[in-house]
Order: structure tokens, then sequence, then C-alpha cells
């Protein structure tokens, strides 16, 4: 008799891992390719006029299922892989315009390169989905986080196979109202996006607010309230602590708004305490978790093993637990190091350092070897956040502005003789920003693949197919990454960059990321950045890891994420608000459910699951309208304009605004709540 290995850790997968259903089909890869391509130019668009992405995986699989329909022979396996496919296009995307157009910008490039940006963005997606492998194991299986938008999608992937009948309402109804609530804000620009209130004390002043995105409501929901409370913590270090104190400092100007006053406090200061904050607490959270992906690796060698043994063991892997083998990763590393190696040579050459053959390849080496490990401890690190708080709230850019922080700073160690004499800091600083982006793509396309597999883990599909149709998503993106670029440089312009006299400036693509990423990687050269503020975010993640771990050793049921507190501390004041909002409700949803406890008696667990159920299905709906109407509009804005223009609405009163949006956002909550708690009466 055939022994089958252990079943997925705390998972029933939709498809059991017993059955076989075709997934990388003929149609669903053409689909996914063609997704993949559409997802990285209308990302590509949004990140660099408004300096944010949207998350593509519960877009592609919406998409997928209605194109899918139209074949007479489907199934949720196929719509997987398309989804999987995919949402590649858009964290490329996201890596590739938060880093890039900082070349341009700072005048190192005249174009976007075509084998630079393709190989560059090439690598660090393929080490990205080759790194996810051992920390899936560690991460979706053995540490069991949310993954809140793998999680959605799978709901909406079962809902669209039929496994769901009771509850199809909720997840429609969740689904509707977010969607209407993302097109009056993002497109029509006739609700609210954000409620706050600031109030000065003394010689500064302190503000409170959230935003009012149903997306992180939702994700909020699914991961509950410990993640939320970590992130306001965060927040509130932010915008009651260290916002208040540099106001004192520097004062308050008069006739100036206090909440812009307030942003610009946190995008000169505090964002780059964040990054001190999020590089101590990355470490301190990848350290427990090495264990883990030491294990995973071992296992995946003794499953590698095994079933070159099978025949004489009688023993077979489950379908549902079979990675790409260990010893191809391994392999394609080690080539893609090479290619690493070679690409650094190539940016390194004729910059003046090669008087010394032997230590310029020393350089070279230790360049290679520093992007291969901040790289995957990026991709562990955003793994993490990516399972905790969700994709659409990770800080991406945040990571990409420490990949370049820590890359400027070797290579300056490495060339400090060199500067002002043969070389450049210009250059330096270029030569950074590209490694960055490698680092970047590593760590956003590891995130999304954990996303993906998460989702996969759910629905019971195949992770070696998965996996091998990211990297065909990572090279097709990269391909096209350069051209679309190009593109969009020629028609509009970046930063202060044009390619041709007499262009509107209004109609400029700002790059706000790309251009923050060239200023810290100047500032590293030119030794303008501020390293004191690094410093206070570091200090301030070591006082909460003493924290952490005086509530381990007194074994509290109370614990903290010092990782998700630095998440809070860089992000904006309007993202952590609707985290903890969506949390909160889960939180009160179950002490409503535990009134009814004695009432129910026995049937008391079998309908608090299925109140339960309907609040993920709720939740998941929410997710997907605003991830699905983000799509629709950021491709009308790509190929029309802003839609105000294009619908005679006139500009309403910000306090119409306001109410409208909050309005909608209050419904969408309490209905949110109702349905997660409402109890059958026995």
């Amino acid at each position: 008799m055939i022994q089958k290995a252990r079943a997925t850790k705390g998972v029933e997968p939709y498809i059991p891992a017993s059955k076989n259903l075709p997934e990388i089909s003929i149609k669903a890869f053409i689909l996914g390719v063609i997704l993949a391509v559409v997802m990285a130019a209308s990302n590509a668009y949004l990140g660099l006029k408004m300096g944010m992405t949207v998350a593509a995986t519960i877009p592609a699989a919406v998409i997928s299922m209605g194109v899918l329909r139209l074949f007479r022979k489907s199934n949720i396996l196929e719509n997987n892989i398309v989804q999987t496919t995919a949402s590649v296009g858009e964290c490329l995307a996201a890596a590739a315009v938060f880093t890039l157009p900082a070349l341009v910008m700072m005048r190192f490039w005249t174009t976007f390169n075509f084998w630079q940006t393709a190989l560059t963005l090439c690598l660090g997606g393929i080490f990205g989905v080759l790194f996810s492998i051992p920390i899936r194991r560690a991460l979706v299986v053995d540490a069991g986080l949310k993954f809140p938008e793998g999680t959605a999608a799978a709901e909406i992937l079962k809902v669209g196979d039929g496994a769901v009948k009771s509850g199809l309402d909720h997840l429609l109804i969740g689904g509707v109202g977010a969607a209407l609530l993302k097109l009056g804000q993002s497109g029509l620009g006739i609700f609210g996006e954000s409620l706050s209130y600031f109030h000065k004390i003394g010689g500064t002043f302190c503000g409170y607010g959230t935003g009012l995105a149903s997306a992180m409501m939702g994700a909020g929901y699914i991961t509950g309230i410990s993640v939320g409370i970590s992130l306001m913590i965060g927040a509130m270090i932010t915008w009651n602590i260290c916002v208040p104190i540099y106001a004192f400092s520097a004062g308050v100007p008069e006739g100036v708004p206090l909440e812009d006053v307030a942003m610009g406090i946190w995008a000169a200061k505090c964002r780059i305490i964040g990054i001190g904050a999020m590089v101590v607490g990355g470490v301190w959270t990848v350290i427990p978790l090495l264990g883990i992906i030491k294990e995973a690796i071992s296992a995946s060698f003794k499953a590698l093993k095994v079933s070159r043994l099978n025949k004489h063991l009688n023993i077979a892997t489950l379908r549902t637990e079979r990675d790409i083998p260990i010893t191809y990763v391994g392999i394609g590393i080690l080539m893609g190091s090479a290619l690493l190696f070679l690409l650094i040579d190539s940016l390194l050459r004729d910059k003046g350092l090669v008087e010394s053959a032997q230590f310029y390849w020393s350089i070279v080496g230790i360049l290679t070897l520093f992007v291969l490990v901040l790289g995957f401890l990026a991709s562990v690190i955003m793994g993490y956040v990516g399972g905790t708080i969700g994709s659409s709230c990770s800080p991406v850019s945040g990571i990409a502005i420490t990949g370049v922080v820590f890359m400027a700073l070797v290579l300056f160690i490495l060339v400090a003789p060199y500067l002002g004499n043969q070389i450049t800091a210009i250059s330096m600083a270029a030569v950074s920003v590209l490694l960055g982006s490698i680092v970047a793509s590593m760590s956003v396309i590891s995130l999304d693949n954990l996303q993906d597999l998460k989702a996969g883990q759910i629905v019971g599909a195949t992770p070696w197919k998965q996996q091998v149709m990211m990297i065909v998503g990572t090279v097709i993106s990269a391909l096209v990454m350069a051209p679309v670029l190009n593109v969009l440089f020629e028609a509009y312009g970046m930063g202060d960059v044009f390619p041709r006299e007499g262009m509107e400036i209004s109609q400029v693509l700002s790059a706000p990321k790309a251009a923050l990423m060239g200023a810290v990687a100047r500032g590293v050269f030119d030794q303008s950045l501020d390293w004191s503020l690094i410093s206070i975010g570091a200090a301030i993640s070591v006082f909460f890891i003493f924290i952490d771990s005086y509530l381990k050793a007194k074994k509290s049921k109370y614990t903290i994420s010092v990782l998700t507190i630095a998440v809070g501390i860089y992000m904006p004041l309007p993202v952590s608000g609707p985290i903890f909002i969506g949390g909160l409700i889960n939180y009160l949803a179950e002490k409503r459910m535990a009134k009814h406890k004695a009432r129910l008696g026995q049937n008391f667990e079998m309908e608090a699951e299925k109140a339960r159920q309907k609040g993920l299905l709720t939740a998941s709906g929410v997710v997907a309208g605003e991830a699905l109407v983000g799509v629709l509009v950021a491709s009308l804005i790509v190929s029309f304009g802003p839609l105000q223009n294009l619908i005679p609405i006139g500009p309403l009163p910000g306090a119409v605004q306001l109410i409208l949006g909050t309005g909608l956002f209050g419904a969408l909550c309490w209905y949110l709540f109702n349905a997660g708690s409402s109890l059958k009466k026995r």
C-alpha cells in the first residue's frame, strides 16, 4: 500500500490531493501571459503618476473566471494558474517604477536601457520565486499566516466554482459596496478618502485619523485584531510622538493646514525613522524563522531523496506538497548568480576601478553576494509582512529604500578612495539604485508568490506548477517593462526630465517613490543622509524587542509584532486605521457571538462557524470590489486621462465628500459586522 505524506497543515484543500485536474493548459497559459502584460502596463502608469499600484491577485482571478467560462471545459485550478501568472505583472511593475525612473531623473540614463532593465527585473523576479520555495513551507504551511489577499482570492475562486451556496449574497453586497466607494474616491473624486483631525497643543500639534479604504478594512478583518493593534502602536508613535516633537523643534508655520505640515514632517523625517525600525524589526522577525526555513530546506532534500527511492520505500508525496525540486532551485540560484555577477561587472566597468584587477573582481564578487543575502532576507521579511497584513498594505517602497541604502552604503565603503577622482558619486548612486531594484524585485515577487501559493493551498493547487508559471510571468513582464516605461517617458516626461522641448509640465509623471530612491542613494555618497533618524527607528524597535521578549518570558496571552509596529511607523496615517478597524470588527463580532453561547448550547460552534464563513466571504468581497475597480480606474486613466474630465460632475464641497465617503465606509463596516456575528435563532 502506498503511504501518503501528511496533509497540508491546518487546511483541507478544496480539490483533494488525490484528484488531478488540468492546471497549466494552453488557454490558461495564454490568458495568464496576456493579463500579466496588461497588469504590468496599467500599474506602471499608476505607480509613476501617483506613487502607488493596485494588487492584481483578485482582479486576475475574477477576470480569469469570466474568460474561462467561455470555454466548454475549465476548472478552478486553471483559474488559479491564470491568477498566479497575471499577478506578477503588477508586482514587477511596482518594483520597476519605484526604483528605475530614478536613473533617468539622475541623468544617468537618457532612456530606459532595454537589456539592463529586463535583466535586472528578470533576475530579481526569478530569485524571488526561487527564494519563496523554502519560505512557502515555513510561512504558508508551518507558520500558518493569514495572507489576506490569497485567502480572499481562494474564496472568490471557490464561489466561482459553485462551492459556496449560502453566503454568496454577502460576497456580492460587500463587493458592490466597496466598488462604489472606490469608484467615487479614485475615479470620480466625489467621496472622501480619509478622515483626520489635527489640533494644536502648546507650541506643537498632534493628530488622529484613518483612511476610508475598504480593501484595507477587509484585509484587517481577515488578519484579526492583534495585527491592527501592532500597526496602530506604530502609527501613534509617528503621529502622536515623532511629529509633535519635530513640529515643536521646528515651529508650526502660520496659515498652513496642520495636516499638510504633519505630512511634510512624515515624508522628511518619520519615513526615514520607519526604515530604521523596519531593518531591526525585520531582522528580529527573521531570526526565529531561519530555523523553520532550515528545516524546510532539509525536508525538501529529504523529499527529493524519498522520491528517488520511491520504488523501494513505497512512499508518495502529496500532489499539493510538491514544490520545484530543491536541487533545481539550487541550480537556478547558481545560474542566476553568474548572470548577476556579469550584470554588476557591466555596471562597474569603465568606472575607474580597474587599476587592480584583483581589487575590481573582489568588489564585483562582494556586491553579488551582498545582493543575494540582502534579497533573501528581504524576501523573508516581505513574505512575513504580506502574510500578516496583506500585499496592499505592505511597505514595498520601504523595502526598496532599505535595499538602496544598504547597497549604497556597501558600495560607498568599497569605492570611497575613488570618489571625486576617477568616478563620480552620481554613477555609484545609480548603480546602487539598480542593485536595490533587484532586491526590491526579489522581495515583492516572493510576497506575491506566497499570496498565490496560499490561494493554491486552499483550493488544492500543485505548488510547483504555480511556481513555474510565476517564473513565466516574471520573464514576460520583465521583457515588456522597458518599452512600456520608454513610451510613458516619451509621452509625459518623468520628474523634472523631459525628452523634448515644449512638453506639458502639468502632465508629467512625478514618479515620487523613484525620486526618493535617487535622493537617498545620492545622500549616502554625498554624506547628506541623516543617519540619526535611522538610528532612532532602530532604537524604537529595540525597545519593543525587549517588551516582546518580556511578554514571551511571562508566557503572556498578549503578543506584539515588532516588524508590524515598524511598518506602522513607516506607513502614512490613512493606512493603519482601516486595518485596525477591520480587526476590531472581527474582534467585536466574536464577542457578540460569545454572548449567545449559553442560548445555543451544542449548536453554538456550528452556527458560529457559519457566521465566520459569512464574515470571511463579505470581507473577501470587500477586498475584491476595491481591487477590481482600482484596476479598472487605472486602465481608464491610462487610456483617457482623469475621469473627472470625462464625466460632467462638478467638484463637491470637501465636507460633502467627507460625509459621503465616511457614510458608505461606515455602512460597509456595519454590514461586515452583522454578517460575521449574526447567529441563527434556535
